[in-house]
């Protein structure tokens, strides 16, 4: 097992990997996206291959120091769960759980909400807002075989996070039913959504932290905390906010059709179609 501390200056430089310049042409078409660095489209073209072989294995320019220290490749949950603390039965508990004649288990709650377990033995539990995973612990390794198979039933789960952020911030679904969906929305200081309207649905918003600045079919307001305003089907409209802290709001949408390809966008920010 070997741990690498490269200098940034020699591990930047493009024959350090030995005339991989598709990764360096990808980190110097660079861009932010989302508050992240994304690599450009050369990086695309790199194959895949370790740090270990395709740098540490062809350098002359590395030296090798022997080490005695504790360290792990924390890669599954099953060595989470043993490097976390253990109550008296050697169950690792993180968030809000109750746990009954258990023994030697990982529960996880993420989700927002209550997990129980009662007669579980050796397994993880991990609850979060879009899914949860039942698993014992020894077949942790095999957690990727689960996300492969979501892929391949197209399940929005296994490349849609719960929370998606966009350029302005982030907005989560509560809930959903037939003709309704509930959203809690996000806006960073100085950032607004696209000027927008949909063909089938309708919107309530309700500002619970912040001022908002709301637009419909021209009208600007200014929407306060414990303010709403109802956004009726195809009208123009736009959620900013003018002020220095975040504004949250929670949006009911009620209509037939309540997918995100239902947007118009007719102003946008960001670029966006």
């Amino acid at each position: 097992i070997g741990l690498e501390n490269p200098k940034a200056t020699i591990i930047a430089a493009p024959k350090a990997a030995n005339g991989r310049y598709d990764i360096a042409a990808g980190v110097a078409e660079a861009g932010r996206d989302l508050g992240a660095l994304v690599l450009g489209d050369a990086f695309a073209a790199a194959p895949r291959i370790s740090f270990d072989y395709a740098v540490m294995e062809r350098t002359a320019r590395a030296a090798v120091v022997e080490a005695d220290f504790g360290w792990s490749d924390i890669g599954d949950w099953r060595e989470v769960w043993r490097r976390s603390p253990h109550d008296d039965a050697g169950n690792a508990i993180e968030g809000d759980a109750l746990l009954q004649d258990c023994r030697d288990s990982y529960v996880r709650a993420d989700g927002g909400r209550l997990v129980c377990a009662l007669g579980v033995e050796g397994f993880a539990v991990i609850d979060t807002p879009d899914a949860l995973l039942v698993a014992p612990l020894e077949r942790a390794q095999e957690v990727k075989a689960l996300v492969g198979a979501l892929a391949a039933q197209g399940r929005p789960e296994a490349i849609t996070p719960a929370r998606v952020h966009r350029p302005w911030g982030w907005y989560q679904t509560m809930d959903l039913g037939a003709r309704f969906r509930v959203k809690r929305i996000q806006v960073a200081p100085g950032k607004r959504l696209s000027l927008q309207r949909h063909q089938h649905r309708a919107e309530h918003w309700v500002v619970v932290r912040g001022v908002a600045e709301v637009t419909c079919d021209g009208a600007v307001s200014i929407v306060r905390e414990n303010e709403s305003v109802y956004l009726p089907l195809g009208c123009a409209h736009r959620l900013g906010n003018p002020g220095k802290i975040a504004v949250e709001i929670i949006e009911v949408q009620t209509g037939s059709y309540l997918e995100e390809d239902d947007i118009e966008r007719l102003e946008d920010d960001f670029a966006r179609g």
